[in-house]
């Protein structure tokens, strides 16, 4: 099926895409608190990242975006550590560069997801860590709470990194496993 650029940027809406969003919210919330291993200060090791991925496979970037954002803003709920928007803000554009390989071609639910599209969402997905936790993360931390960034700084540089890696050492198995299975069901031959 042929997406516009709107879709492409922003994801397709309908019901599913909304009961995705507030799942992939729930799980990534749920995964964040009790599904990682700490590496600094308030910064794990979290399985909560592969949750984008498939959101933005299934729905797109905006999706994908949405569910890690709000998703943090639960887990900060469920957590007991009061609300740190600065860190929401920094995976929801985390969550929707993981989510927007699909405007450079792949397409997991017609079953086209190549080496090369597993290249650009490697990229994407540092890109985007990068620019929510090195960049929004730490001027939100100082805009918002006037903080000492010596420890966001610490705490972003491990995101980066370990964040980053489950999206792409998970994520590219998943999604080719997710290209694959769709694609059985698009091999119909009419008779």
């Amino acid at each position: 099926m042929k997406k516009s650029l709107g879709q492409k940027l922003l994801g397709t809406w309908n019901t599913k895409t909304i009961v995705g969003v507030a799942v992939g919210a729930a799980l990534f919330a749920v995964l964040m608190n009790f599904g990682g291993i700490k590496v600094t200060t308030n910064t794990s090791l979290t399985s909560a990242y592969i949750v984008p991925a498939i959101v933005g496979a299934l729905f797109g970037p905006l999706p994908a975006a949405l569910a890690a954002g709000l998703g943090n803003v639960l887990a900060d709920l469920i957590g007991g550590w009061g609300f740190w928007f600065d860190w929401s803000l920094g995976n929801f554009v985390c969550g929707y560069f993981a989510g927007l390989f699909g405007a450079f071609g792949a397409d997991i639910e017609d079953g086209k997801f190549a080496v090369k599209d597993a290249i650009i969402y490697a990229v994407l997905c540092i890109v985007g860590c990068a620019l929510g936790f090195g960049v929004v993360t730490p001027v939100l931390t100082y805009a918002w709470y006037s903080s000492e960034l010596t420890i966001t700084w610490i705490q972003a540089s491990a995101a980066i990194v370990s964040d980053a890696s489950v999206l792409i050492i998970v994520g590219i198995p998943l999604l080719f496993a997710l290209a694959k299975r769709n694609a059985k069901g698009t091999n119909l031959s009419k008779e």
